[in-house]
């Protein structure tokens, strides 16, 4: 009796009932988040922990970067493909058709689309999403290659650490920014779960609540950057993504509360 009650609370601990996805809903109505939602009987809140504010152009002109003289370029998220392909138009820049582009998931990759006729002899990515698997990709071609890494001013160390050692010739040019949004409101209602998607929207759950005690809630992160910045922010990230088990958000939540929850 005594082992069943102890199981009885350990369930009740795990319980999640709402969760909060730090970026906006997704357009339309379809979408692995209401499926997971739908699946498993929790409530989802979409709510933007950071605002991304493009690099005017003549701001970007004093960095003195000229894109055209670059071969290849490494996108790790879709605002870095959005602000290139807006610097270029304003700057009425020309990119060859011979650039190569190197992503960070086949799901970045295939936001090039928008912009550019994909071509799979010109656009690679890694295999689950991790670093380590870009770097595999990018060292098979980076012979006489010169890198473009399009970032904010948090740019991925690791990224450009690897460039640097592996005697590659690259630029960081900076062109967006990263603002915090106001959360605070956000923030009152209890959360079992908080998904973080970047260091930036660490950094803004700190400065909406400086006090912020983490207690029972399950921080989810994604990426080796987000993992760093919620550590040293003195957060347990409990859930985390890229892995080769879990290669997004979705996919690991959906382990996290398979282990824990009952579906509906």
């Amino acid at each position: 009796m005594a082992n069943k009650e102890v199981k009885k609370v350990a369930a009740e601990t795990h319980k999640v009932n709402r969760i909060l996805i730090t970026q906006p809903q997704p357009e339309g109505v379809k979408s692995p988040y209401f499926d997971l939602a739908n699946k498993y009987g929790i409530a989802l809140d979409f709510y933007p922990f950071i605002i991304i504010e493009g690099i005017p152009s003549k701001d970007f002109r004093k960095q003195k970067v000229e894109l055209s003289n670059y071969t290849a370029v490494i996108f790790t998220s879709r605002h870095a493909i959005d602000h290139f392909f807006r610097i270029c138009d304003e700057m009425k820049i020309t990119i060859s058709q011979d650039t190569k582009y190197f992503c960070i998931s086949e799901a970045v990759a295939l936001y090039l689309q928008k912009f550019i006729l994909y071509r799979k002899r010109k656009v690679f990515y890694g295999a689950d999403g991790l670093n380590k698997s870009l770097f595999e990709v990018i060292k098979k071609h980076k012979d006489n290659e010169k890198f473009l890494y399009p970032c904010s001013e948090a740019f991925d160390s690791e990224i450009t650490n690897w460039l640097k050692s592996n005697q590659c010739e690259y630029a960081t040019p900076v062109m967006y920014k990263i603002i915090s949004n106001d959360v605070k409101a956000v923030l009152q209602r209890n959360y079992d779960i908080i998904c973080f998607f970047t260091a930036g929207g660490v950094k803004s759950l700190l400065e909406n609540s400086p006090k912020f005690k983490q207690n029972g809630t399950k921080i989810a992160v994604f990426g080796a950057n987000t993992i760093r910045a919620a550590e040293d922010a003195g957060l347990i990230p409990e859930i985390k993504a890229p892995l080769p088990q879990s290669p997004s958000m979705v996919s690991a939540l959906e382990k996290y509360l398979n282990e824990h929850t009952k579906k509906k």
